[in-house]
């Protein structure tokens, strides 16, 4: 601080006496520590490295003990900015750790102390980054303590818990989270003030966690919500991706994908575990030992290390864990001879690449190299996580250890296919480290897993070429085709023999492999065809062939080669449902479709095996939270905020749809977010869009049967529309509507990324399109995730959930849009069927063929008798004719015409949805036009959202498949 600056504080001492400016120029001098309303401090020995104050509004304290006087503060000669704390400005918050503290002075001084005692930061600045930091760790103090309590409280009671498997967990920041469920939103925004900061702001520099792509990872996170909420024991396991997916930035090119950096500048929600690390290991190879037991020898060995995340529950003090393992190599591993010799990349190998497997979610698997890091990734999360499960279930038993009580103590959950080795892996440690026989093996491993099916597309029902299972994880497919053979003499037990073959081809966990022999013997004889047993069995021939006739046999041989054998492969789907004792959808369609088609012969096999669970979503961070205008309107409608917690009281709203008050409270909270998205947009993407527009919102993860293509292609049909019309007519005919769309396609999906591509084209037309203006806009949202959908749904009022019927397992999205009060515009699939159902039919607009009529009109489309719509057509020539630039868009639209083959014949429907679509849109408009029904539609749609809650879906697991109950910390 320069002298100038100095010269315009009055100086007090602490205790109230004068200080002169030279008493400041000597605590300047001296080092004295600086205080200030956004910097907590910094020690210095000249006033040039001091921080010039900003805008004249901020106020140095100099703190110091000196002598009976408790330091000395400097006061601005400015006027005081007036804040909702009544905080004595003239005071020093001390720095002292309160850990466990809920009062906004103490919370300030755990702050502080964060800040200069656990220094993340350089100590000589408080900015937002800081803030944000020790803000997180004195929150951290409180989940720290509070998990520590729960997970004791669960050994002492020795209650059976749930753990939750998955590759992807899509949290979102934490700091808004953790602090809406302890309840001290308002405690912390005092602190916040005091210290100089906004609570928002602070909580706008969380990086999001990239643990995760879309729903999947939403779903597992929304359930850790509910689990930790509804007091249910449990874990949940995942990988620490260094680098996630990729953070998504869009150029004229479109898509651009570049690593994520949320761990750069570190995590402080994260707890690291250097005591829990388990062994990992692949290739080498089996051998069977003196006494008969298999040993796993050689290979690569790695460790997988711990990294729990608490995650507190809602209204109570059970705080669970979302344990994440991260990969390395002891020191040992590094080659010191070679790196002194110069080959810094041998020398370093080994630790590359352990730590290559948790860099990447979804590792790009078009090489065999790609391949194994996938399958290396999948097997180090359950074998690190079953390891540590084992290691819990001892501990926990004490002396009443016994493997008989595993699934009465034990539930694991597959979330999908990608921890399917769950089952051969506990059943090879159980064999070979705990002892136990192959019978003893299998059943606690079918009691304790179960297995949650998300998709009906075949890409997603992994398979993995046998040939690589082999060479990397030897012990396991040995495990494998035993689970396989005695699955099929299973089989043949049940099943008559004439059907025996055909199921065996169906549902066996190995693909395009020999049968073995024992089962062979089962299947029916086949007759030999006589041209075969000629050249098996041959005999003399008694009519004597002329050179010239055998030169033709031979000339046969050659012109029928036989077929290359197809290559080998390991079906995970089916080792799911074999292994585990519940099979599950999540959406009451999509269960039908699973038992109906995707699994129908295990259905027919194992019925009692097969449930729904339809997904939920948490109403704490998707609405509670994220939409406090909205909540409080809600609130006091409902006369308490139970709602929160027991959803179902939502319903209550539907009793005063009409009030004309409630319409003016729910316009006015709706109004307030749409504002502040506008900014976002701006910010974010440079466009300008009006909050009176209707704001339509399609964000999801970009793929062809998700039909953001469909979307995009009704606007291009609404825009064309537009500029044939004179500008009366286009006023009087359309609503003004912002079009959003947001989401990644995946790196290597070329289609998809041509669909984004497309988005930003048009949206750069239409935008800058001065004849339309606020008619119409066109937003595509970079990098969509957690945060980004925070601020997105709160203020939709239309959204779009458009897949082709029967592909949509669920969605968690449809939810979260319907708990804000937006109205969905859909096919029936996933779990719209469902949300149609509890909004009422007038509340939802729908459009397109139904589930059952798929795979008809796929085959009329073969056959060539599919005719398009003029308007469909009128379309793709508008988009060939370059009035979106000049970017090539054949591959796209040739991907929507012919009649069959790879790309091609518009496998998702997109052509014969479209004018149901647009027709649609036009109700759309007519109901927009009418706000007194629109609005009613709204809070109808939040009224029928209580069913949607994942506590509610966590509850039917806990009671249907994992057999768990409550426990509550004291």
């Amino acid at each position: 601080m320069g002298m100038a600056t100095m010269a315009a504080f009055s100086v007090q001492g602490a205790c109230g006496l004068s200080v002169n400016q030279s008493c400041v120029s000597d605590c300047r001098d001296a080092g004295i520590w600086i205080r200030t309303r956004r910097d907590i401090g910094m020690r210095n020995s000249s006033s040039s490295s001091r921080r010039e104050l900003e805008d004249g509004k901020q106020r140095c304290l100099f703190t110091r003990r000196i002598g009976g006087c408790g330091g000395i503060r400097c006061v601005a000669s400015e006027p005081k900015v007036k804040t909702s704390v009544d905080d004595n400005e003239e005071s020093v918050i001390p720095s002292v750790a309160n850990p466990t503290s809920r009062d906004a002075t103490a919370i300030a001084s755990n702050i502080k102390y964060h800040a200069e005692y656990t220094p993340s930061y350089s100590p000589y600045k408080f900015e937002l980054e800081q803030a944000y930091v020790a803000t997180a760790e004195s929150l951290r103090d409180t989940l720290v303590q509070r998990w520590n309590e729960t997970y004791k409280h669960f050994q002492l009671d020795n209650a059976k818990a749930i753990h939750y498997l998955s590759m992807e967990f899509l949290q979102g920041r934490a700091l808004l989270n953790a602090i809406g469920n302890l309840e001290v939103k308002d405690a912390y925004s005092q602190a916040l003030q005091r210290l100089g900061h906004d609570l928002e702001a602070v909580a706008e520099k969380e990086p999001d966690a990239a643990l995760g792509n879309g729903g999947l990872g939403r779903l597992a996170s929304c359930f850790l919500d509910s689990l930790a909420t509804l007091n249910y024991p449990a874990w949940g396991y995942g990988l620490r991706y260094k680098y996630g997916l990729f953070h998504q930035s869009i150029t004229k090119d479109g898509q651009k994908e570049e690593a994520e950096k949320w761990l750069e500048m570190g995590y402080p929600w994260e707890i690291p575990r250097h005591d829990i690390a388990y062994p990992i290991k692949f290739f080498g190879k089996v051998v069977e030992n003196y006494n008969g037991k298999k040993e796993w020898l050689g290979g690569e060995n790695v460790k997988a290390f711990a990294y729990d995340v608490p995650i507190p529950g809602y209204q109570t003090k059970n705080t669970i864990s979302l344990r994440l393992w991260s990969t390395k190599v002891s020191a040992e591993d590094f080659d010191l001879d070679a790196f002194n010799a110069g080959d810094h990349e041998k020398a370093n190998l080994a630790h590359a690449n352990a730590e290559k497997i948790c860099y990447v979610l979804y590792p790009g698997d078009g090489t065999l190299e790609g391949k194994i890091l996938r399958l290396k990734q999948q097997y180090t999360l359950c074998s690190a996580s079953i390891q540590d499960i084992i290691a819990r279930f001892k501990e926990w038993s004490g002396a009443k250890f016994s493997w008989d009580n595993f699934p009465s103590k034990v539930a694991i959950q597959m979330n999908d296919t990608h921890p399917t080795l769950c089952v051969p892996e506990l059943i090879r440690l159980l064999i070979d480290e705990e002892g136990l026989s192959w019978d003893e093996a299998w059943k606690i491993t079918q009691a304790t897993v179960a297995y949650t099916n998300h998709t009906v597309l075949p890409e997603a029902l992994e398979k993995w070429p046998l040939e690589l299972f082999q060479k990397l994880l030897p012990r396991h497919i040995e495990i494998i085709e035993q689970i396989d053979e005695k699955f099929l003499t299973f089989l043949a037990s049940k099943i008559p023999k004439d059907e025996l073959e055909a199921k065996i081809k169906s549902m066996r966990i190995l693909e395009n492999v020999e049968v073995p022999a024992a089962i062979q013997s089962l299947l029916p004889v086949k007759p030999v065809k006589a041209d075969i047993i000629s050249k098996s069995n041959p005999k003399p021939d008694p009519q004597p062939k002329t050179d010239k006739v055998e030169t033709k046999k031979v000339e046969k041989v050659k012109e029928e080669p036989l077929p290359p054998k197809p290559a080998g492969a390991v079906r995970m789907a089916n080792l799911s449902v074999i292994g585990g004792h519940k099979v599950n959808g999540v959406a009451a369609i999509h269960t039908e479709i699973v038992k109906d088609e995707v699994f129908n012969d295990f259905y027919k096999l194992w019925p009692e095996k097969f449930q729904n669970k339809t997904n939920g979503v948490t109403p704490r961070r998707w609405l509670s939270f994220c939409n406090p205008e909205l909540s409080k309107v809600i609130t006091k409608w409902l006369g308490s905020e139970d709602w929160v917690l027991h959803t179902e009281q939502l319903a209550g709203l539907r009793k005063f749809a009409d009030n004309k008050e409630l319409h003016k409270e729910w316009i006015a909270a709706k109004t307030a977010r749409k504002e502040k998205l506008a900014v976002y947009i701006k910010d974010r993407t440079g466009y300008t869009v009006s909050p009176s527009s209707l704001f339509d919102i399609q964000v999801k993860r970009i793929h062809e049967y998700k039909r953001q293509l469909l979307n995009i292609m009704g606007v291009i049909y609404r825009y064309k529309k537009m500029k044939e019309m004179s500008a009366k007519d286009r006023k009087a005919k359309f609503v003004p509507r912002v079009c959003m769309f947001g989401g990644k396609a995946f790196a290597t999906y070329w289609q998809a990324k041509r669909i984004v591509k497309l988005i930003t084209d048009v949206s750069a037309t239409i935008n800058n399109d001065s004849e339309i203006g606020d008619l119409l806009k066109v937003i595509f949202i970079p990098d969509y995730n957690v945060s980004v959908a925070e601020v997105l749904i709160p203020a939709s009022e239309l959204s779009q959930h458009i897949s082709t019927a029967g592909m949509e397992a669920s969605g968690t999205s449809n939810m979260k849009f319907v708990m804000n009060g937006c109205i969905l515009i859909g096919t029936l699939d996933g779990a719209n069927v469902e949300i149609r159902e509890e909004v009422g039919e007038d509340n939802f607009f729908l459009f397109g063929a139904l589930a059952p009529e798929i795979a008809g009109l796929r085959a009329e489309r073969a056959a060539g008798k599919f005719i398009p719509d003029p308007r469909f057509e009128e379309v793709k020539k508008f988009i060939r004719s370059g009035v979106f630039g000049d970017y090539n868009y054949n591959e796209l639209l040739s991907s929507l015409e012919g009649n069959s083959g790879y790309g091609r014949g518009d496998y998702f429907l997109v052509g014969k949805d479209f004018p149901s679509y647009i027709e649609c849109q036009e109700e759309v408009d007519l109901a927009y036009k009418d706000q007194e029904k629109w609005t009613k539609m709204s809070i109808l749609n939040v009224a029928g959202s209580y069913k949607f809650s994942s506590d509610r879906t966590i509850h039917e697991y806990a009671n249907d498949i994992w057999d768990i109950t409550p426990s509550a910390v004291p």
